[in-house]
């Protein structure tokens, strides 16, 4: 049997009890609810980021500005954004000013250097580059023909528009066969690490460094973990700008030296979702999870960066055979 007290719904609120049924009944119900509504609470905030992209098209767009925007940490934004859009935070914008382009081009005299400039290329050659590649044409052939729509394909639904009108948009649908997604509660974690600044791909030269120290005192044995924390999110942090921090768990008997601190990973409730193949993939995973599944799944993100438990190594494995499991940090239920 279950029971549950409806305080503030009546004046003389009571404890209700309910049979096993029921209550497993009213689980399902209040679940699906609060799903709906975490849907309905990310699209809104997206939804303002997608006026304000549209209303200052021509302006720079900083990182942090529209995360704030969204109510998200900006190591969280841009992953929530292109899981939910379909596309990436620049690949949106760039679609947008090109749909823009094609929209003056039919209904303007103006030359076509001009549209380019306006559409934020520096040359003409470049701009008809990124035009023939997708409209299929190039400029002058497009504004030749009839009939041609000045809109490309847009999972979300959202294109140009003049008046940076944007009512709704449609969010991608999560996949369920591949989205074997895992709340797990944490203990805090003492890590020892090295933090990395710079392109993504050259972090093996500071793990080198921190598993030669760590080598030496013996903590590389027993039930050590490799983990990786994601500071900023490389598809939209310039690369020489872009941190992480190569750890390997320890005791707090550790002590820092030879470069490598100290730091306790955050414990409490994460969504776990196990990424299989290349590290230069993981970007596509990570839109999957806080784009698609923590959506709609009733639960709301913690504004520390996630991390990564890398379960093999790239030196025994191929790159296809690789498996990490990503971690992203809720708010208590």
């Amino acid at each position: 049997m279950g029971q549950i007290a409806f305080r503030g719904l009546f004046k003389n609120a009571k404890t209700v009890k309910l049979s096993s049924a029921q209550f497993a009944s009213l689980n399902v119900q209040m679940g699906a609810r609060m799903r709906a509504t975490t849907l309905r609470f990310y699209k809104e905030r997206i939804l303002r980021v997608l006026v304000e992209i549209q209303r200052r098209l021509d302006e720079p767009l900083p990182l942090v500005e529209l995360a704030r925007l969204a109510g998200l940490s900006p190591h969280h934004f841009h992953h929530v954004f292109t899981g939910m859009l379909g596309e990436p935070l620049k690949a949106h914008i760039r679609r947008l000013r090109l749909e823009r382009a094609a929209g003056r081009l039919k209904l303007s005299r103006l030359p076509v250097v001009q549209v380019a400039l306006e559409a934020g290329f520096e040359t003409h050659e470049a701009f008809s580059r990124a035009f023939h590649a997708s409209f299929g044409c190039s400029p002058t052939q497009f504004r030749r023909r009839n009939g041609d729509p000045a809109r490309l394909a847009a999972v979300s639904g959202v294109h140009y528009h003049h008046s940076a009108q944007v009512r709704d948009f449609r969010a991608a649908r999560r996949v369920r066969k591949i989205m074997n997604v895992k709340i797990q509660q944490l203990k805090p974690t003492v890590v020892a690490f090295m933090r990395h600044v710079g392109p993504y791909d050259q972090v093996g030269v500071t793990w080198d460094e921190l598993l030669t120290v760590l080598g030496k005192e013996g903590w590389l044995g027993g039930p050590a973990q490799f983990i990786g924390i994601c500071h900023d999110d490389p598809a939209v942090t310039l690369s020489n700008k872009v941190r992480y921090d190569a750890c390997v768990t320890v005791d707090g008997n550790f002590r820092g030296q030879g470069g490598v601190s100290t730091q306790t990973i955050p414990g409490g409730d994460y969504a776990v979702m196990t990424h299989f193949g290349p590290y230069e993939t993981l970007g596509e995973s990570y839109a999957k999870l806080l784009g698609q599944w923590l959506p709609r799944s009733g639960r709301s993100l913690r504004t520390t960066p996630c991390f990564e438990i890398y379960l093999n190594s790239p030196e025994s494995a191929e790159p296809e055979d690789l498996i990490t499991d990503i971690h992203a940090p809720l708010e208590p239920q």
